[in-house]
């Protein structure tokens, strides 16, 4: 969901991951990693569809007004607050998006999510503190203009 924002695009990309695996699977050699392979099959795949995507359409981005909204059992002012963290979130380059999902929403380390990415650690760094630093220059922005008004 984090990558997609859709449903039914989500449903799709874990079944083409689940079918890629199942495929794959004699190519696991440690089941301590076995997360770590599922992500890197996912992200290739996701990867692999936005470019097609591009190639096609000239796109391949989500509108924010898209992003699925929180469950029902949550207040208007966590629903309010999980609608502007995702679309901060959503407007953060896909690298870094990428990286935010797997360090802060899966709790992959530094290095699983430089390894799920074939990316430097260093790189997952700098997309982190790159991310951080823009969404909380984005939140600072909000809270001045809700004083303003």
């Amino acid at each position: 969901m984090v990558l997609s924002h859709k449903r039914d695009v989500a449903d799709d990309l874990v079944q083409s991951t689940c079918v890629r695996a199942l495929e794959r699977s004699a190519h696991v050699l440690d089941s301590a990693g076995v997360d770590r392979w599922l992500f890197s099959i996912l992200h290739s795949i996701w990867v692999n569809e936005l470019r097609a995507q591009h190639v096609r359409q000239g796109q391949g981005f989500v509108d924010a007004s898209e992003l699925d909204t929180p469950a029902d059992a949550f207040s208007f002012e966590d629903k309010h607050w999980h609608t502007q963290v995702m679309q901060r979130v959503k407007r953060l380059p896909e690298a870094q998006r990428n990286a935010v999902f797997l360090v802060y929403v899966e709790g992959f380390t530094y290095q699983e999510a430089a390894m799920t990415l074939s990316v430097p650690v260093g790189t997952i760094m700098s997309r982190l503190a790159s991310a951080r630093l823009t969404l909380a220059q984005h939140a600072g922005k909000s809270s001045r203009q809700g004083e303003k008004k």
